[in-house]
């Protein structure tokens, strides 16, 4: 089953896991969406610079550090997911009290092994 995702912090290098994550997500079969500082296409999906009102959005997956998340907090709890997955290195447990307030579940978990260990 397809779940809708928004990779947040989408990256154009390839070495970069955000980038891995996205083709990973297109591999799979998930409707991808994207989000990042620079605007571009990978995997046929559009890299928007600008943040859009995504509708019915199964996941977002997050590649922002906690320190630049807050810029976010209100456009991301806007898009109403189902939930927001930290990645390594974006773990916010200031996000999370919002998040619980907001009855959005979150997960501290990996993408790429969600993916390929059928837990996504």
């Amino acid at each position: 089953m397809s779940k809708k995702t928004l990779v947040f912090g989408a990256s154009l290098k390839p070495d970069r896991y955000s980038n891995m994550a996205l083709r990973k997500l297109v591999n799979y079969k998930h409707e991808t969406v994207a989000f990042g500082m620079r605007f571009g296409e990978e995997a046929g999906v559009v890299i928007d610079t600008e943040l859009k009102q995504y509708e019915a959005l199964d996941t977002v997956t997050l590649y922002v550090n906690s320190k630049r998340q807050s810029a976010f907090y209100n456009y991301l709890v806007s898009l109403k997911p189902k939930r927001i997955i930290f990645n390594p290195g974006t773990e916010n447990p200031e996000f999370y009290n919002i998040l619980k307030e907001n009855n959005i579940f979150f997960e501290v978990a990996c993408t790429l092994v969600l993916l390929s260990t059928n837990q996504y």
